[in-house]
């Protein structure tokens, strides 16, 4: 490791151990708090909320968990599940957003979270468009989950990681890593995946859980998706209408994931999956890449973000213009 990069890694160690510690003392210092992360959540943003809840709750606390969207199937087996609520609790003392880079990406309505006057906002995030919009922002990059920043949290505070808890961190950190393939895995991960293990997480059952019980219109939806794909120059894509995942019985979570399908091609540097939002005038996007490319500077310039190797942003449609105007965006980093 060149010397920099050593001097960058103690500084985000240092700051890190400061944020944790200064969390730390505002949550000892209130009861109640009200928990949620993005729209359409997926593991990391299920599992780090869940395992928030019962990080605050073995601290003495009051805790609400509640999410905008429904529960994918995918994670309804996942411990405390049927505590999340879909809507806003009333007067907590802090509200404790995760995985977002500001309030609107919960799918709350700002105004109805601005009414629910919670004492303290709390921002915990790891994304590269990660923004310091709450009271207090604990924003890291280098944390391959914020799963894997909630329990950074717990073994500070001294709690012992229960099974149901180690449970979520480890769905959380396995998910958003892509079972331990992206580069943002490092061996501070698997040392974690270890101690959750060693605490109760189930890794075979949970893998099973998460990779192993795809409803049928997930499958039909991949396929139809697939049907259109194109590859040219290092980059693929594919799309979905709204049509086709009528025909294919699917709904807007069946296609999570399809994106990493068109990634894992050989040669494929950048992949692109668009999925056609109600009415049909935009399109959702999602964007992988195998390093070279930073898709989160790419999603941003079309007012989205995320990681460098994962990402996503909307496009106005029709689908031939939404294609072409991402093609050429990328075209500036890959040809």
């Amino acid at each position: 490791m060149a010397a920099q990069d050593t001097l960058a890694l103690s500084q985000t160690e240092a700051s890190n151990r400061s944020s944790i510690s200064a969390l730390l003392e505002l949550i000892r210092q209130r009861e109640s708090f009200f928990v949620t992360s993005h729209a359409r959540p997926d593991g990391d943003a299920l599992g780090s909320a869940l395992g928030m809840m019962y990080l605050l709750e073995a601290m003495g606390k009051q805790v609400v968990v509640g999410f905008s969207d429904p529960i994918p199937a995918v994670y309804r087996w996942m411990p405390g599940i049927e505590l999340i609520q879909g809507r806003l609790c009333d007067h907590p003392d802090a509200a404790i957003v995760l995985e977002c880079d500001r309030v609107e990406r919960t799918g709350f309505q700002t105004e109805d979270f601005a009414a629910m006057e919670a004492g303290l906002t709390i921002n915990i995030d790891h994304h590269l468009s990660g923004r310091p919009f709450a009271d207090f922002n604990w924003i890291d990059p280098s944390a391959c989950a914020v799963g894997a920043m909630v329990y950074d949290l717990a073994v500070a505070s001294g709690v012992k990681i229960s099974p149901e808890m180690a449970t979520c961190l480890y769905t959380a950190v396995l998910t958003d890593t892509g079972s331990f393939t992206y580069p943002s895995t490092v061996a501070s991960t698997f040392a974690l995946a270890v101690h959750l293990v060693e605490s109760g997480a189930d890794a075979s059952a949970i893998a099973k859980q998460v990779y192993f019980s795809n409803p049928e219109g997930k499958v039909r939806a991949l396929g139809a998706a697939l049907g259109t794909m194109r590859i040219e120059n290092g980059v693929a894509w594919a799309w979905i209408t709204e049509e086709q995942m009528e025909q294919a019985g699917a709904v807007v979570e069946d296609c999570e994931g399809i994106v990493n399908s068109l990634s894992g091609i050989a040669d494929v540097e950048v992949a692109i999956f668009l999925r056609e939002l109600p009415p049909g005038d935009q399109f959702r996007l999602s964007l992988r890449s195998r390093g070279k490319i930073d898709v989160a500077e790419v999603a941003s310039r079309f007012g989205g973000g995320g990681h460098r190797n994962a990402s996503g942003c909307t496009l106005e449609g029709p689908l031939n213009s939404a294609i072409g105007r991402m093609l050429e965006e990328l075209g500036r980093e890959v040809w």
